[in-house]
């Protein structure tokens, strides 16, 4: 997978969660859960893109750092979501699968980035 395709993946896997958030239930705990899933997701697919115009070796790692912890916080929230019983766990797994993919490519690609700067 190329950067632009992980670009347009990361601000799907956004728009995804902005129609999801849209469908959950009307409580104030979904008020709470929605703003910081909304964060971290929109925050993934930006600072994605942001890394791929990085100045530097040190500044992609750095940038891609961040991808990382927001996908990580995505899938945290999109978990809870699902341990609170706001929406049942079937429903979520595609979005749910979606997110641990996406760390698990930023968590592989970041491992890559560090063993090549030292090299």
């Amino acid at each position: 997978m190329d950067k632009i395709q992980l670009q347009d993946r990361t601000k799907q896997f956004a728009i995804r969660i902005f129609k999801l958030v849209d469908k959950l239930p009307a409580k104030k705990a979904s008020d709470v859960v929605a703003y910081q899933l909304l964060k971290s997701s929109s925050s993934t697919a930006a600072n994605y893109r942001s890394a791929c115009r990085a100045k530097s070796k040190a500044d992609f790692i750095n940038k891609l750092k961040t991808v990382e912890e927001e996908a990580d916080e995505s899938l945290f929230w999109l978990e809870l979501i699902i341990e609170v019983g706001l929406v049942q766990k079937k429903l979520m797994a595609d979005i749910t699968k979606e997110a641990s993919e996406l760390v698990a490519i930023f968590t592989s690609a970041l491992k890559t980035s560090k063993q090549n700067r030292n090299s």
